[in-house]
């Protein structure tokens, strides 16, 4: 008897520690996790649920779903009546919430049944994701297409209209008149083709087909260079430029122009965010297969929730500053430099500033050359 009461008890810590275990898990998910009963009262709420919604578990707690959460398919088409209803699952429906503080926020939601021993639904669980960060980097894109558009189509009106004036010309055009229409007509073609040689330069980016052409290639000559250019723009901002290489460095395989690319966009970042103070350090060194190149600036430094993301297409750190640009400087960065079979990773810390490290091969990889030609 003692056995068996010993077993028992064993069993039940067993199913103790496996509740608690699952637990565990739905609470450590970076999403948020919601579960409510047959009449969708709230019955479980998450970490991740509360930050995202704004409120507590106890505020949550035996709530109407649609109270808490506001779903933008509450009235149209409730995903949990849905599941209720049919017991099918939903998954990955696009959708919205109302948090506590009125903001809307865009989200990814999938929502299942909760059975019951005997197959019975009891209830259900919702899982939401917040893709704000995603629907951004949507809206961005659709402003570069349409500015580049729009660009594109002013030079072919200004191009179509001159070229017009030439033709219906029915007598000999003055001379000084008609350079000066081929000139015009000139600049806006360089301009056009300009914007088309940028726009196919993003499509490679998008899809990391990326054309390289490797030679010898003097990484201390382009340091230097480039920290002249950039020593008035720096100056003029109050911020001074350190490059700490105390031995020269070996000639590696590169793409001479797309390298001074990286750099250059590195430094326009760090001046960028140092607000016209501190010191932006360029500091190089070797082991026996690689080069590390190290940007380190002084300035304002990244969200620790915004480094996962700081190499992605459009993405633009928040800070108090203005924004320029589309935030493709550092998408190209990390292009150029994995096309290169090396690696490039940035560490952070709020009001302190940020270094980013570029890890590059002495030498290029036949394979890596050859997978580079047939991507481009």
């Amino acid at each position: 008897m003692v056995n068996k009461n010993s077993g028992m008890v064993k069993e039940e810590c067993k199913y103790c520690s496996d509740l608690a275990f699952y637990r565990f898990i739905i609470d450590s998910l970076p999403t948020g996790v919601i579960t409510v009963d047959a009449d969708r009262n709230i019955t479980g709420f998450n970490p991740c649920a509360e930050r995202l919604t704004g409120y507590s578990l106890k505020e949550a707690l035996g709530q109407y779903c649609g109270t808490i959460l506001q779903c933008g398919m509450c009235k149209a088409y409730c995903p949990l009546t849905t599941v209720l209803h049919s017991h099918k699952p939903v998954s990955l429906a696009a959708t919205t919430i109302v948090n506590k503080r009125g903001e809307t926020i865009p989200v990814r939601i999938s929502t299942a049944g909760l059975f019951d021993d005997k197959g019975s639904l009891i209830g259900c669980v919702e899982s939401l994701q917040d893709i704000s960060h995603l629907k951004k980097l949507e809206r961005e894109k659709e402003n570069i297409v349409s500015m580049v558009a729009h660009d594109m189509k002013s030079s072919l009106t200004i191009i179509g209209g001159f070229a017009l004036r030439l033709l219906k010309k029915g007598g000999p055009i003055d001379g000084k008149k008609e350079k000066r229409y081929l000139a015009i007509i000139k600049d806006e073609s360089d301009k056009l083709e300009s914007l088309v040689n940028d726009f196919l330069e993003f499509s490679r980016l998008q899809t990391g087909k990326l054309k390289l052409n490797f030679s010898a290639t003097s990484l201390d000559k382009e340091l230097m260079e480039v920290l002249d250019f950039y020593w008035l723009k720096a100056s003029q901002s109050g911020i001074e430029l350190v490059l700490q290489n105390e031995e020269e460095l070996p000639i590696i395989e590169a793409d001479t122009r797309q390298l001074r690319r990286v750099f250059t966009n590195l430094l326009d970042n760090a001046i960028k965010f140092s607000e016209g103070k501190g010191v932006i350090t360029i500091s190089t060194n070797e082991t026996t297969e690689k080069i590390i190149v190290k940007v380190k600036d002084e300035g304002i430094g990244i969200k620790y929730n915004q480094l996962p993301y700081i190499f992605d297409s459009f993405h633009q750190g928040q800070t108090k500053m203005e924004s320029e640009g589309f935030g493709l400087g550092l998408a190209a960065v990390k292009t150029i430099v994995e096309g290169h079979g090396g690696r490039v990773f940035v560490e952070s810390e709020l009001g302190k500033g940020s270094v980013f490290t570029l890890v590059l091969p002495k030498i290029q990889k036949v394979d890596d050359k050859e997978n580079i030609k047939l991507l481009s």
